[in-house]
């Protein structure tokens, strides 16, 4: 079964590790989500599928990470720079790894080209610094998505993708939150949202003073982007939100599984 570690105790650890050596800490943001869905949406990306695994899950569910690295600059985004948030996750690793736990899984709700690559760079940092560790402990990082082939087929749609606040998402909140999505959906101008459907790293506005390979860039977000949609919610429907629930539930169980049964052989 999943035990959370925000209800128990230090004798609920204790009996939980008679069980399992195996932890998930589920990541998310808070970001904007156009004006339909509540900037939480990444949040649940996360953590809903394992409150949804219940029993099925044989693992200890650490609190989420609520802060990373967006990007965007949208009202009610939070951004903490992607360096910050691999040295944070890499040192919440360390702590389980103190405590004995042999699986630590870090659940990402949400992607960021930038965000994705620090993190790796960070947990095999804490691999390479400590080469014993690699014996006796195995760090994963899971995307969500990629535990759902429903939701990877939205970014494989042509000639546009859904990416961000688009059918996929709305579909999963429109199942495990209802009552956080509104019914008005408002988009950006075609041309703009045309763009980030096609890329999802379009919003990235990148400037330098000197067009020379020497100089780093400024990278901001682009004016004109005002809502930030990078999808079509008005395809979404609350079945296929459940389907892609249903998938990552599989998948997370089934991973789980097989860490279980490598740590006792």
């Amino acid at each position: 079964m999943a035990y959370f570690m925000e209800k128990m105790t230090v004798r609920d650890m204790e009996l939980a590790m008679e069980k399992t050596k195996t932890v998930i800490i589920p990541t998310g943001v808070v970001e904007q989500h156009g004006y339909h869905l509540p900037l939480s949406t990444d949040i649940c990306n996360a953590i809903k599928p394992l409150e949804y695994a219940g029993d099925r899950l044989n693992a200890v569910v650490a609190p989420m990470v609520n802060y990373c690295f967006s990007g965007g600059e949208l009202l009610g985004t939070v951004n903490v720079s992607p360096n910050t948030f691999g040295l944070y996750i890499s040192e919440i690793c360390a702590e389980f790894v103190r405590m004995g736990f042999e699986n630590i899984i870090v659940f990402l709700g949400h992607a960021g080209t930038d965000n994705l690559s620090s993190l790796k760079n960070s947990l095999q940092m804490l691999l390479r610094r400590d080469p014993k560790m690699h014996e006796k402990v195995t760090l994963s990082l899971v995307e969500a998505w990629n535990l759902s082939p429903t939701w990877l087929s939205g970014f494989k749609m042509e000639p546009e993708h859904d990416f961000h606040a688009g059918l996929m998402e709305t579909s999963m909140m429109m199942y495990w939150a209802p009552e956080l999505v509104r019914d008005e959906i408002v988009m950006d101008d075609e041309y703009t949202s045309r763009m980030m459907r096609s890329d999802q790293d379009w919003f990235e506005k990148r400037e330098k003073r000197l067009d020379s390979p020497f100089m780093i860039e400024k990278v901001s977000q682009k004016e004109e982007i005002k809502v930030g949609v990078m999808g079509f919610p008005e395809k979404a429907t609350r079945e296929i939100g459940e389907q892609i629930c249903n998938e990552m539930v599989d998948g997370i169980v089934e991973y789980v599984d097989r860490l279980e049964e490598l740590r006792r052989k």
